[in-house]
């Protein structure tokens, strides 16, 4: 019986394989030659002492990466200090293990980290950067996907295979990567949860093993392609290759907004009768941000997080919430903020703008009142630019200055410019309309040029009908070769004049053409 389930199950995988035109061949692969020395195995080496060469050589000091972060992250001044201390402290150890392979056999403590804060604060933001400077691959996911193995949803193993995927399938460099966790705070499992809890307490649970170190299969069960990968180079002499990788030397960052939490250290450090609490009326203004600063392990733990899973993550930062100041400071100094992204946006018409600092702080003030930290500023800019980016670039119109008026009512002001520009703005129509004559001349082999008044009449047109020259004259004169191709055979002409009246009414026009061509015939 098991003789025959065996024959079933290799029947089936014969059929995947054929599909997959992979022919299938039992026993040892074909007999291979050795390699001579100072062939591809030792080249294979090299490479991987070069990719490990930014760990193996790490020599940053805290400072160094502070400074780093201060050129991308406004404001966090103690987040960048706590994660600066705990990357050297996390790839100082790491790089001597590589130095010294029996340091692997000593006791370490990861600094694991969980950040915690309003969204849009640069959470994330400071990972890749961190990620970046030191050379390492980063993989960012949120918690709110991933379900406890055996039930719908993706495995928490799936994040380090990503991390396998980004460091292009090398091994070696994924396993000192950082693995990033957005919304943890959303995984954490509910006291009045009936039965079996997939999304919360089991993802801690598989989560800490991660954390702590474990050997994660480079291949999940429900991953065909790669199991016929590992066939397929067993066929090529390759040999089965490494199975496996261990997290032992990752560094893994969760992080979340963890909304309830200030009031579970609210109301313990109320009922302690001590500390600033006592004082409830007089609290600062970012009274969450203080109550965070307190918080303790149990006060996770009543959050609803499992001690194990807590306890593997010993750093924990608190990022503070963005004010209109930081706001303006993050679109003015900020390297790769939003506002550089959208004059790179115009720069790709060739368009230029300047933004006044009264108009800096409108946007600035509008974006804090979103709530989404830097984020906000992006829905804000999008709101004043929507109508910008979409007129502009057919108008002809390179400069435009960006004022507190536009931020209030972008649509008048727009209307204001296009007013303005009305010049430049046919001028770029009848170039559109002369483009459209140069293809035309070179699909159908015969050239219309467009006399002064027919050329007023489309640009006219073009601005009634907020249409680009080119779309007008193809919606007027698409018709129009079939019957300029007669004319031409009746008479040999291959050049046309458009006048206004043709421009009016082209198939009438065209008509009157075609009737005295054959006259002339």
């Amino acid at each position: 019986m098991a003789d025959e389930r065996k024959d079933s199950l290799e029947d089936q995988f014969k059929d995947i394989l054929k599909k997959a035109n992979i022919s299938f061949m039992m026993g040892p692969p074909p007999f291979q030659q050795a390699e001579p020395a100072g062939s591809k195995t030792e080249e294979k080496k090299e490479k991987n002492e070069d990719k490990l060469r930014p760990i193996r050589d790490f020599n940053l000091k805290p400072r160094d990466i502070r400074d780093y972060l201060d050129r991308f992250v406004i404001r966090q001044d103690e987040a960048k200090k706590v994660l600066s201390v705990a990357i050297c402290d996390h790839y100082n150890h790491v790089r001597r293990c590589i130095n010294d392979p029996s340091l692997n056999e000593v006791e370490y403590s990861k600094h694991n980290i969980i950040l915690l804060g309003p969204t849009g604060v640069g959470k994330t933001y400071l990972m890749r950067c961190i990620a970046k400077l030191i050379g390492v691959p980063f993989v960012k996911a949120d918690a709110t996907k991933f379900s406890e193995t055996g039930y719908v949803g993706h495995d928490v193993e799936d994040l380090v295979r990503d991390l396998v995927k980004t460091a292009s399938g090398d091994t070696t460099l994924a396993q000192y990567g950082i693995i990033y966790m957005d919304e943890i705070d959303k995984i954490a499992s509910s006291s009045s949860t009936m039965g079996k809890d997939v999304s919360g307490r089991g993802v801690q649970i598989n989560l800490l093993k991660l954390m702590e170190e474990t050997d994660v299969s480079l291949f999940s069960q429900t991953d065909l392609i790669g199991q016929v990968q590992a066939v397929m180079d067993m066929q090529r002499g390759k040999g089965p290759g490494k199975r496996t990788i261990n997290t032992r030397h990752m560094l893994f960052i969760v992080s979340g907004a963890f909304d309830k939490l200030p009031e579970i250290i609210k109301r313990r450090v109320t009922n302690s009768a001590i500390g600033f609490a006592q004082g409830e009326s007089g609290a600062p203004k970012d009274a969450e941000t203080e109550f965070l600063r307190q918080a303790q392990t149990k006060d996770f733990i009543d959050y609803g997080f499992e001690p194990e899973f807590i306890g593997r993550l010993p750093i924990r930062v608190v990022c503070e919430p963005l004010s209109s100041d930081d706001l303006e400071k993050i679109m003015v100094s900020s390297e790769g903020s939003i506002l550089a992204q959208y004059r790179a946006d115009f720069e790709g018409y060739g368009i230029d703008f300047r933004m006044t600092t009264e108009a800096i702080k409108a946007v600035a003030q509008r974006s804090q009142e979103e709530k989404t930290g830097a984020r906000g500023l992006m829905t804000v800019l999008e709101r004043v630019f929507r109508n910008f980016k979409f007129e502009l670039p057919s108008t002809g119109i390179k400069t435009f200055e960006v004022s507190q008026q536009m931020i209030e009512n972008n649509q008048a002001v727009l209307q204001e410019l296009l007013k303005k520009k009305e010049t430049v703005r046919r001028e770029a129509i009848a170039s559109e309309i002369k483009g459209f004559s140069d293809d035309f001349k070179r699909e159908h082999g015969l050239e219309i040029v467009f006399n002064k008044q027919a050329m007023d009449t489309l640009v006219d047109l073009c601005l009634a009908a907020n249409k680009s020259g080119h779309a007008l004259c193809l919606e007027r004169f698409r018709d129009c070769e079939y019957g300029l191709k007669m004319i031409a055979r009746n008479t040999g002409e291959i050049v046309f004049t458009v006048t206004k009246k043709f421009v009016e009414d082209p198939a009438e026009e065209l008509s009157r053409r075609i009737a005295k061509s054959f006259e002339k015939k």
